[in-house]
């Protein structure tokens, strides 16, 4: 079968310099990172960042009026500024910095949730859910007495429309909740179709984008959703991230944290809260790692998110055709173009940990297991896959080292 071809507009060898952790040798072999969905390797750009912050500038934000504690103040909040710009927001108080895209789910769950629904009414999520966009919101069901619904796959992998039409009829639907790339299958959703099909029910969308935002421009405004959440982690990023929310949402929400910083006035009988966004950032944030945060934002929008995104849909096009190519493999979710970057497949029987740790003894890093989508597996009657996930420093290099790697364990288990 005719393999599709691979240009890129990146330079590859230029970026590939910036991460000093891919020069390093893993089994005397070249290391070959395929698991960037979940978690990517960091720029040098990064990580002079976290060290320049501790060395220079670190002292907590909002409190000290000496100097360390006004820079880091004016580092923090610039890098809030950043994050606003790179998922084209409307107004900086939008911006929440969270741990990770799970904090942030969690507290659209709490906060929003259980204010905002209630017995009667109706949650919708997605068969493709990661656990952290599926989890909260049956805890939501189970605490308000609320029901929750699911938006069915079809065999390729893609939102079911059927199932769409048949959850048209639910009454009270409140929030709904969808990934927008799934972290299993690559499905790209049409977060705006969805937005309007909520907004039509008089629901919320709520967007897990920790696939999506690392990999592609993200204009929340044009997406239509109502919640954004992210993590920098998979953005070439440290242990921090945003939660987006509109406005005029987020004043009407309480707190999800209580404590030191979200306040404005505490009495021995009651509590005001502080303006947005501090209002959800109790407690010491983490003001290193969301610094850092801004630099990752940067470092990708000095190479171009449109770019970025160009470079993965051509290398996924060839991975895709290179392991169609192999017998004995089978691949799960949409073929390209209508993927992102992430190859889920089998070889013939053998268990994904074993062909991943075949897999390692070349140099070769993947992910094995149900990739915290177990009622996804189940769909496709499944207990595992092996996943390689692209990003901006892979090229045709690494995905002929992943067919040579599952050549090897076709060799060892005789597939």
């Amino acid at each position: 079968m005719a393999v599709a071809e691979f240009t890129t507009p990146l330079d590859l060898e230029k970026i590939r310099a910036d991460f000093p952790i891919l020069a390093r040798p893993v089994h005397g072999k070249r290391l070959v990172f395929l698991d960037s969905a979940a978690s990517s390797q960091k720029p040098r750009q990064v990580i002079e960042t976290l060290v320049d912050v501790y060395e220079t500038s670190y002292a907590n934000v909002h409190r000290g009026v000496y100097y360390l504690g006004a820079r880091a103040t004016e580092r923090y909040e610039g890098a809030r500024d950043i994050m606003t710009g790179f998922v084209n927001a409307n107004d900086r108080r939008e911006v929440i910095f969270v741990r990770e895209a799970t904090e942030a789910l969690n507290l659209v769950a709490y906060a929003y949730g259980r204010t905002f629904v209630g017995p009667g009414d109706a949650i919708v999520a997605t068969e493709m859910e990661h656990h952290s966009n599926l989890v909260p919101w049956q805890f939501l069901a189970q605490q308000t007495g609320a029901t929750l619904h699911y938006l069915r796959l079809t065999d390729d992998g893609s939102l079911d429309p059927d199932s769409q039409q048949r959850l048209a009829a639910i009454e009270n639907v409140k929030l709904v909740a969808v990934a927008h790339v799934s972290n299993s299958l690559g499905t790209i959703n049409d977060i705006p179709a969805l937005a309007t099909w909520a907004h039509e029910r008089g629901a919320v969308l709520v967007v897990d984008g920790a696939q999506a935002a690392p990999h592609r421009p993200v204009d929340v405004q044009a997406l239509g959703c109502d919640f954004y959440a992210l993590s920098g982690h998979k953005m070439c990023g440290p242990g921090a991230g945003i939660l987006w929310g509109r406005a005029e949402l987020l004043e009407k929400m309480p707190p999800f944290l209580t404590g030191g910083e979200m306040i404005r006035t505490v009495s021995l009988e009651k509590t005001t809260w502080n303006d947005l966004p501090w209002k959800f950032e109790a407690g010491t944030p983490a003001i290193a790692e969301s610094i850092a945060l801004g630099a990752a934002a940067q470092y990708l929008q000095g190479i171009g998110m449109e770019a970025i995104e160009a470079h993965e849909h051509a290398l996924t096009a060839y991975a895709y055709d290179v392991l169609d190519g192999i017998s004995g493999v089978t691949q799960y979710g949409p073929k390209p173009p209508n993927r992102a970057g992430i190859l889920s497949f089998n070889v013939g029987k053998v268990h994904p940990h074993d062909v991943a740790q075949v897999l390692d003894s070349e140099g070769i890093a993947v992910r094995a297991g149900h990739h915290c989508t177990q009622p996804l597996m189940r769909r496709f009657d499944l207990q595992a896959t092996t996943r390689a996930s692209v990003y901006l420093y892979n090229g045709r290099d690494d995905i002929d080292a992943l067919a040579l790697g599952i050549e090897k364990v076709k060799r060892t288990f005789s597939v």
